[in-house]
């Protein structure tokens, strides 16, 4: 099932040129066509779905500096300055909520993390505070379970996955940009190794770039035109409650994860747990990706699925004269898995007794996409003169995602970039660098 989402209206007419196309409708295509557009350039936004389908609505919607690896760091706090200006900017409330998070443990090597961790908050003056157990107990009261401390992250806060993409899109359309759903972006249109063109189900745009946002799909478009970007994803799964009592905004736990809905519903899931499928693609890149996963994922699981067939990483026809991978699956909406709802609804309402009782209103399952080092690339494409990609985000996405889509948006109009893009670059995945593996 896929989880309750704002639908928009599309643009009826296809623009036979413009100055940038941004392929994907999710959090990061949407903010990138909002910062282009607002420059004055002509933006064309296609999706192949609806704006948001696909993991930009099936997230926890943190928005936070806490625990972030020292390179994102920088993107973090433009991004937290960018959700908080959105309504005023484009008009509309995107459920951004400056709440702080909570979190919590009673595993003295995660402790030991979290504190180890203030160093590097130092440096970029992040507002965290560790709990010592007794804060922590009075933080997240939980039935059973003795903290041993943890950690209140201040100013960090919390968006609303459900409406946050397709308003942000409403907006680029505010300052110019046209918005296509349901128009799938079969290919580019080269001449002479540089972009001059999308080619996509509904016709073709002519245009000199292309920023390529497509979430867990991006490797299986660029595969067509011999750029390589190393890209794997696992499936996880979340739940939403129906409104019920409110026991906190946006709470950690070794055992789940909770944050609080505008509607007072709960979002809930168990941070690390995830399946990874065995595809083509995977089978391709598994050795570049194996250290990322065993750090990253306390659980992991492998099966053998649909997703070798279908999907972002199946060996799917990319035929752009007819239909195409794209086209055939609109949403990538794989189901939840069950044992991991019955242990998050166990695990939330043992802890929380107010709880008890709570009827769930959605369950859905969501690919997240990974890099090997589990840092987003945000980079021009060596080979295809033209073409940009923002993607490979690891989790981080959707609270990231206004910072990389106006940090891509520099970079496709040449104009100083927000932040150091030295470290989201393709290149460093390709070169032989020495990979260091993100923090969570």
């Amino acid at each position: 099932m896929s989880p309750l989402l704002k639908r928009i209206h599309s643009d009826e007419r296809l623009p036979g040129r413009a100055d940038v196309v941004v392929i994907g409708g999710g959090i990061i295509g949407a903010t990138a066509a909002l910062f282009l557009a607002e420059r004055g350039l002509s933006v064309a936004l296609v999706e192949k779905g609806h704006v948001g389908c696909e993991q930009s609505s099936r997230n926890w919607g943190w928005c936070r500096q806490q625990n972030r690896d020292e390179r994102e760091l920088p993107l973090s706090g433009v991004a937290l300055r960018l959700w908080g200006e959105f309504e005023s900017k484009i008009g509309a409330d995107v459920g951004f909520r400056r709440c702080g998070l909570l979190y919590a443990t009673d595993n003295p090597h995660q402790l030991a993390e979290w504190e180890a961790w203030r160093h590097t908050a130092r440096q970029f003056n992040v507002n965290t505070k560790m709990l010592s157990a007794a804060e922590a107990a009075a933080a997240i009261p939980a039935n059973g379970r003795r903290w041993l401390g943890g950690v209140h992250s201040i100013d960090d806060g919390k968006g609303e996955p459900a409406i946050a993409a397709p308003t942000i899109a409403e907006g680029a359309r505010k300052f110019g940009a046209s918005v296509h759903q349901e128009c799938a972006a079969r290919g580019l249109d080269l001449a002479n190794g540089a972009v001059a063109g999308v080619i996509t189900e509904k016709g073709t745009i002519r245009t000199q770039a292309v920023l390529c946002a497509g979430g867990a799909w991006t490797s299986m478009f660029c595969r067509q035109h011999g750029v390589l970007f190393p890209q794997a994803s696992v499936r996880q799964t979340a739940v939403r409650t129906r409104p019920t009592a409110n026991v906190g905004e946006a709470i950690y736990t070794p055992d789940f994860a909770l944050t609080r809905r505008l509607d007072g519903s709960y979002t809930l899931a168990i941070s690390g747990r995830a399946m990874l499928d065995i595809t083509p693609q995977g089978i391709r890149y598994a050795r570049w990706f194996m250290p990322m996963f065993m750090k990253r994922l306390k659980a992991v699981q492998f099966g053998i699925g649909k997703s070798f067939l279908q999907g972002p990483e199946a060996f799917g026809s990319l035929n752009r004269g007819k239909s195409s991978a794209f086209e055939r699956l609109r949403v990538l909406d794989p189901p939840p898995s069950r044992r991991t709802i019955a242990a998050i609804l166990k695990r939330v309402t043992e802890q929380f007794p107010a709880l008890a009782g709570v009827e769930l209103a959605d369950s859905w399952g969501a690919y997240v996409d990974f890099t090997p080092d589990a840092v987003p690339v945000i980079s021009p494409a060596d080979g295809v003169s033209g073409l940009y990609l923002a993607a490979g985000c690891s989790g981080h996405g959707f609270g990231l995602g206004p910072a990389i889509g106006l940090l891509a948006a520099d970079l496709v109009a040449n104009d100083t970039p927000c932040v150091d893009p030295t470290p989201f670059r393709l290149s460093r995945l390709l070169d032989g660098s020495k990979v260091k593996v993100g923090a969570i």
